[in-house]
């Protein structure tokens, strides 16, 4: 098994009950595979799921929370069985991709109807410390039908922390928001985190996972590509092969010069009046192209990177 340990200071956890557990678990529909024998243990800190739209994340997430039965393989929260398991909602939250609010409740009615569906001592204590906590009190009283998408997305977190779940799930948490928002939710999520919760966030974005992540899973069609601190991650993505078409004054002279630099392993005249480069070495690559250009007196019309999608980098990380 692939054990992933997140802590609020990145530093391994000794010993004691994973928060969140996937022993071999895959999600089967028919004969399409969502997600494939994926295996990890999570501490409290906060780990992030990056991957492609479509790559499994969600699929993960609604098998955390106990929608989904997994087809094969374990699922556990705080050491029980997610499955269908609602003693577990005491101690966890979610928070769906989907804006699942009653639009005809105002955003503080919303909360507190969470509030007391859990059972809370003083719901409307608790309505109101969770709207304050995300920052909604200014907009409390009006319609979640009048919010925006980011307004949305924290009076569903606010309900989602109502009752200071252990474990908390979210699904793409960040969409909609403004960058004032996302940072204030960013901070949200580490300084819950420090407070000894475990966060489940999903992303295909790599800026937002490497904001808030401590640990990073990396889902790519189904399959746990890589994992561990983000910095490794980063460091196996940047160190892949990366593709560059030049176009210039002199190619065919720019080619032969460029084969000469140790940060360069291949040159090709596509036939389209380019070039096309292969480095390993993307920052070495990027300094030495337009100084050796200059020696060689050749003008550079474009230097492109050809193969810096997302897709492409997962799909890199999947074949390692």
């Amino acid at each position: 098994m692939t054990q992933v340990t997140t802590t609020s200071d990145s530093t391994p956890k000794p010993g004691g009950q994973p928060a969140v557990e996937l022993a071999n678990a895959s999600r089967w529909y028919g004969n399409l595979v969502a997600v494939n024998d994926i295996s990890f243990d999570l501490y409290p800190g906060v780990t992030g799921l990056l991957g492609p739209n479509g790559a499994g994340k969600s699929t993960i997430l609604h098998m955390l929370a106990g929608f989904l039965r997994p087809s094969n393989g374990d699922v556990r929260i705080l050491g029980q069985p997610a499955w269908r398991n609602t003693e577990m909602y005491r101690r966890l939250g979610l928070v769906q991709e989907q804006e699942a609010v009653y639009v005809f409740l105002t955003g503080y009615e919303f909360v507190l109807a969470s509030a007391r569906l859990h059972g809370l001592p003083d719901p409307h204590q608790a309505a109101r410390a969770a709207i304050e906590t995300v920052d909604m009190e200014e907009f409390a009283g009006r319609a979640t039908g009048t919010y925006s998408k980011g307004m949305k997305q924290r009076i569903k977190v606010a309900a989602a922390i109502v009752h200071n779940p252990d474990v908390l799930l979210l699904d793409e948490p960040f969409n909609g928001m403004d960058p004032r928002q996302r940072i204030h939710m960013m901070d949200l999520l580490q300084q819950m985190a420090a407070a000894g919760r475990t966060i489940v966030f999903s992303s295909h974005i790599l800026e937002e996972v490497e904001r808030v992540a401590d640990n990073v899973l990396v889902i790519v069609a189904g399959r746990l590509a890589a994992s561990g601190d983000f910095r490794a991650i980063r460091k196996l993505m940047t160190g892949r092969p990366h593709t560059f078409t030049i176009r210039s004054s002199d190619d065919r002279a720019l080619a032969s010069a460029l084969i000469q630099d140790p940060s360069v392993y291949g040159v090709d005249l596509d036939g389209n009046e380019s070039l096309v480069v292969r480095t390993r070495e993307l920052s070495a690559f990027a300094l030495a192209a337009p100084r050796i250009a200059k020696e060689a007196g050749i003008r550079l019309v474009e230097l492109r990177p050809t193969d810096e999608s997302l897709e492409s980098v997962f799909s890199y990380l999947v074949e390692q």
